[in-house]
């Protein structure tokens, strides 16, 4: 019985030390401070600044977990939609443009709770 106890306490101590591991590291300001650069590209096209390419495969390296790439993705639709001028056929092009494969299209109507 004792050592039901240990086993116990060892896997519930497992658990505590793991869980905060396992939450979405990418947040909404991250996003919106990598895609800042992409603004000027988003709204009047042209060409992209290797700024904005740089942030967005820094997004892309970051997002490497599906719940990270689920929130990129919310906060990508919401920096969308807080700017009324983003052209939303510039958005779905810009990660191509920067060499990023992504497994969704950036768009409005896409829903980030199955992006893998």
């Amino acid at each position: 019985m004792e050592m039901i106890s240990k086993v116990a306490c060892i896997v519930l101590l497992s658990m505590i030390v793991v869980a905060p591991h396992a939450e979405a590291s990418m947040t909404c300001s991250q996003v919106s401070s990598a895609m800042y650069p992409c603004l000027s590209y988003l709204t009047t096209g042209g060409s992209v600044s290797s700024t904005c390419c740089s942030g967005v495969k820094g997004l892309n390296a970051a997002a490497s977990t599906t719940t990270d790439r689920q929130t990129a993705c919310k906060c990508l639709k919401s920096f969308a939609s807080s700017i009324s001028s983003i052209d939303s056929n510039n958005a779905a092009a810009l990660p191509g443009l920067c060499g990023v494969s992504i497994s969704y299209k950036i768009s409005s109507s896409t829903d980030c709770s199955k992006v893998q």
